[in-house]
């Protein structure tokens, strides 16, 4: 379990790729201080788990369904992630309750600089439009963010925003991004579990009905 906020900008060191997996070596000197064989760690809002370590960094191995969902199926060395550790029990949540399972990816639509902030545009497909709303919380590539914005019901093409404060532009990669990069998208859990519940009471009504 994460909270969503960013400890350290990592960098993708080496990935060695097979058929249907992938094994990625990442420097991160912060998040690998304390970490032990078979921890989490996020890698941009993805939890994986560290089958290997050096003091500066760590291994982990990703499985094609994770790769498939993921922004990391184009990773390549060299490249920023942001990375944070589990979440220690009994301290402060400072973001929300971020599992590291995304749901799928998002593209940036634009970027609007302001003076202290930028605001970033994402669009949304229509799965995920559901689990979205204004004023609620999102993770994109790990980071806990709040919508300030959001498209209306009938738009047929959905899009979410979010505004950066300057420390998120400065220690996360989302200070980089430009309109056409992808990100990975985590909606929030309470909205997956009401819309699994709908769902499911749905089913039974029809069932009944027939």
């Amino acid at each position: 379990m994460f909270t969503g906020i960013i400890e350290e900008l990592g960098r993708i060191e080496r990935i060695d790729r097979t058929t249907d997996a992938a094994r990625f070596t990442i420097r991160a000197p912060l998040v690998v201080a304390d970490a032990g064989h078979g921890d989490s760690i996020s890698v941009s809002g993805v939890c994986l788990t560290v089958v290997d370590r050096t003091p500066d960094t760590f291994t982990a191995d990703v499985m094609a369904q994770t790769l498939s969902m993921s922004t990391l199926d184009a990773a390549v060395a060299g490249q920023p992630v942001n990375l944070e550790r589990a979440a220690l029990v009994g301290g402060r949540l400072g973001g929300h309750i971020v599992q590291g399972h995304i749901d799928g990816t998002s593209t940036v639509l634009g970027v609007i600089p302001g003076d202290a902030w930028s605001v970033l545009r994402f669009s949304l497909s229509p799965d995920l439009a559901p689990l979205v709303t204004n004023k609620g919380s999102i993770a994109i590539d790990g980071v806990s963010l709040t919508v300030s914005n959001i498209s209306p019901a009938g738009e047929p093409d959905q899009w979410f925003e979010v505004s950066l404060i300057p420390e998120t532009l400065t220690a996360t990669t989302l200070g980089q991004a430009a309109a056409g990069d992808h990100v990975n998208i985590e909606t929030d859990i309470l909205a997956r579990h009401v819309e699994r519940m709908l769902a499911l009471a749905d089913a039974a009504t029809q069932r009944s009905a027939s």
